[in-house]
């Protein structure tokens, strides 16, 4: 139908993409206004606006399912001890049905043992399965009980080291099954530290050192758990931790010492400080590797020491 101008300015400014109508009243337009334009334009409207409310909605509620989720921690009983034994607690928090579990922890099977693992929830353990450094540990609730719920201690784990030194363990993979058999698997990767220290070391002022030089290997205990902190140190044994502090390699000379016996523990070590230029006989011949060394002999071993270390010359 035929529209005048006044009739067109309830409309002058409606059109689906937002703009006004091109219209000239002296032109004499034929304005023909689409009722259609009108269920559109609702239609996105109302599009656009459950869109938004959604948005909005999940956002707001996404913080509440992160709440909501299971969290699993491990704990130690000790991070430092003589003994080498330690035990690890896997924790388990917000758990909403847990009927079975299986654990698996990454170790350097070098350094440690597996002596034992347990849990206080009622049902079947197996005992733990070790395969190279990887240990395996499952147990499972028996019957037509539900799983457990809430905060709880899943499940211990017990090491030993086998040596003295730092060692670690990293709990790689948790998989869970309710008492549908629906099962989730988790990556924790919690990971704790354990350091096994002579038994003569606790204590003792030097103990944060002499550790740290075992883990570099330039010390050794005078057997598997004791050092001898407060003994005298000999010619040979400090010829040893010179030689493996400098990582020295060449030991290809001629011994010069008699009393350096061939085969002896500190042979190799003593013949490549002397190839090196730190060390030197008590005479031509001996080198005297069982006396005690003076602190006088231990300050020109090291500064020589320094400068082979630093490429200088030593002048005597």
């Amino acid at each position: 139908m035929k529209t005048s101008c006044s009739a067109r300015q309830p409309i002058r400014n409606m059109s689906l993409d937002g703009e006004p109508p091109h219209s000239d009243c002296n032109k004499n337009q034929r304005i023909i206004w689409n009722k259609r334009g009108w269920i559109i334009m609702k239609r996105k409207t109302i599009l656009v606006t459950l869109v938004c409310n959604l948005c909005l909605s999940l956002a707001l509620s996404a913080p509440a399912f992160a709440e909501d989720a299971s969290k699993f921690v491990m704990t130690t009983s000790d991070n430092e001890s003589s003994t080498g034994q330690f035990t690890i607690t896997l924790k388990g928090q917000n758990i909403q049905d847990l009927f079975a579990y299986e654990a698996k922890f990454s170790f350097d099977a070098n350094k440690l043992e597996v002596v034992k693992a347990d849990t206080k929830i009622p049902g079947f353990s197996i005992s733990p399965l070790v395969k190279n450094n990887e240990v395996t540990i499952a147990h499972t609730k028996v019957g037509n009980v539900d799983g457990e719920k809430g905060d709880l201690d899943i499940g211990t784990i017990t090491f030993k080291a086998k040596k003295v030194g730092s060692t670690n363990v990293k709990w790689t993979s948790l998989k869970i099954v309710d008492h549908n058999l629906r099962s989730q698997v988790f990556t924790p990767n919690e990971s704790s530290d354990f350091n096994k220290i002579f038994s003569d070391l606790a204590g003792h002022w030097a103990k944060s050192d002499i550790m740290l030089m075992v883990s570099k290997n330039i010390v050794e205990g005078m057997d598997d758990d004791h050092f001898a902190p407060d003994t005298n140190v000999t010619r040979a044994q400090f010829a040893t931790l010179i030689s493996k502090a400098l990582n020295l390699k060449d030991d290809n000379v001629q011994n010069p010492f008699t009393d350096v016996a061939s085969g002896s523990w500190y042979e190799s070590p003593v013949k490549k400080a002397y190839a090196a230029g730190i060390i030197n006989g008590v005479s031509d011949s001996n080198f005297a590797p069982e006396k005690n060394i003076t602190r006088e002999e231990m300050t020109a071993m090291l500064m020589r020491a320094k400068a082979q270390s630093t490429g200088t010359k030593w002048k005597t």
